[in-house]
């Protein structure tokens, strides 16, 4: 754009008058006759393709990123679930075995130093998990961090890039942001649409 216009706006001496509604429409006339001239629409059509083109080409090399991810978040998924189940059989089996050694085999006075040792036992562990990762020991935590321990683990054996797929993923945001932002109803002087 080494082409430069001067523009000098009217003055506006009798506003309201005919003759200011008609030096209005001038007005109007010049900036369309502008627009016009500096092939704004052209500029535009081109900017939107060279961003469907990159666009496309983005979401072409995620495809295989995205496959290895879906393959990946299933992995973990299921490896934290088989995790949090298999807390729940821990747990079950304790209390099963618990119940026997109170009830049929030994009594309550020879358990009961067992079962608050066993609380104590766990109660020590998550603070020992509290102390190791410096988050709450909450069971949608524990879940979380199986859960991306597992991801990265499986991201590294399969030398899955991360960092490069939240490049891309930023990279196809922003273009589409772009195409949103290009296609907007004031950029493209298209009459407003109402909100839904």
């Amino acid at each position: 754009n080494d082409i430069s216009y001067h523009i000098q706006p009217p003055t506006l001496d009798g506003a309201g008058s005919e003759e200011t509604v008609g030096h209005f429409d001038n007005v109007k006339t010049l900036v369309y006759q502008l627009y016009t001239s500096m092939n704004v629409e052209t500029h535009q059509l081109s900017k939107e393709q060279k961003l469907l083109h990159e666009l496309d080409d983005l979401k072409q090399e995620m495809l295989p990123l995205e496959e290895a991810r879906q393959y990946l978040e299933e992995h973990a998924d299921k490896r934290a679930n088989l995790a949090v189940w298999g807390g729940l059989a821990y747990m079950s089996i304790q209390f099963g075995v618990f119940a026997r050694l109170t009830w049929w085999e030994y009594s309550w006075d020879i358990m009961e130093p067992v079962t608050y040792f066993a609380t104590y036992g766990t109660a020590l562990a998550c603070y020992g998990y509290y102390v190791v990762t410096k988050t709450d020991y909450t069971y949608p935590e524990v879940r979380d961090r199986l859960y991306m321990i597992t991801f990265y683990k499986g991201a590294d054996k399969h030398q899955f890039n991360v960092t490069r797929y939240n490049n891309l993923k930023d990279k196809i945001a922003k273009v589409e942001s772009d195409l949103r932002r290009l296609r907007d109803p004031l950029t493209l002087n298209l009459p407003i649409l109402p909100p839904e």
